[in-house]
């Protein structure tokens, strides 16, 4: 791995997003959107359930968006045969992989700022702990569905197939981390297997963060979302092919 070769993919990348103003919107807008449209929805009871869900959102939605853009993203640096010129040059897939984890990273940061901005500052979501700390989960969230959207690409030869690995591998996630049934509620086969989905644990740090001012399980929670997201980036570097067939 050279960090010259890693800033300048990221460099590569974030300036093809600056030009993409579809896929920025997409990005830094639609999060902020869908939060305030279901803000909007619970409106009448806002005090509660807003308070409930609201913390789940902010981890869920930044994981969605980046993990659909960036496996599409990725898919189409390698059909179109961009990847395979790149690797010709002195330049490992690692450095590939994250030089796009720190290209996202850093669009992460800039969604995450705004999402959190406008539920806590706009929206009236409650925080106990430090609001800081919830933006640096949310960061680490949308980092996590980059590393997997980077995985899941190397196993997909079109962008539809690319799309169709959201219903295996995004949405048992949203469905059991804790956003419609509390997990502890869940019958004891599925809180198992919500014991090793990693949005659970960033739905349980946001969570955390709005009930009470102590960090120390926040900090776990975050430990282990940002684990799977260095596994992800190890495994996408395995698996990463120079084109697809």
């Amino acid at each position: 791995m050279t960090p010259r070769i890693t800033l300048a993919v990221a460099t590569r990348v974030l300036t093809q997003l600056r030009r993409d103003h579809r896929t920025l919107a997409m990005l830094l807008v639609l999060p902020c959107l869908l939060i305030t449209l279901l803000w909007w929805m619970y409106d009448a009871t806002r005090g509660t359930l807003f308070d409930r869900v609201g913390p789940a959102l902010l981890a869920m939605f930044p994981f969605i968006v980046m993990f659909l853009v960036t496996s599409v993203t990725t898919l189409r640096e390698r059909s179109s045969g961009t990847l395979e010129r790149l690797l010709a040059m002195p330049m490992g897939k690692l450095d590939f992989l994250l030089g796009y984890a720190l290209a996202f990273g850093v669009v992460a940061a800039v969604q995450s700022v705004l999402a959190v901005s406008i539920a806590v500052g706009l929206l009236g979501l409650e925080v106990q702990g430090p609001v800081w700390l919830l933006t640096l989960v949310a960061v680490a969230d949308a980092v996590l569905g980059t590393a997997l959207g980077l995985f899941v690409s190397a196993f997909a030869r079109t962008e539809f197939q690319a799309v169709q690995f959201m219903p295996a591998l995004v949405i048992p996630q949203i469905l059991l981390c804790g956003l419609f049934v509390p997990r502890d509620l869940l019958p004891d086969v599925l809180s198992a297997a919500s014991d090793v989905l990693p949005l659970s644990y960033a739905v349980n740090a946001m969570q955390t963060l709005t009930r009470t001012s102590a960090t120390g399980d926040v900090w776990r929670d975050l430990a282990v979302v940002a684990g799977f997201a260095v596994t992800m980036l190890c495994l996408g570097a395995a698996t990463l092919r120079r084109r697809t067939p």
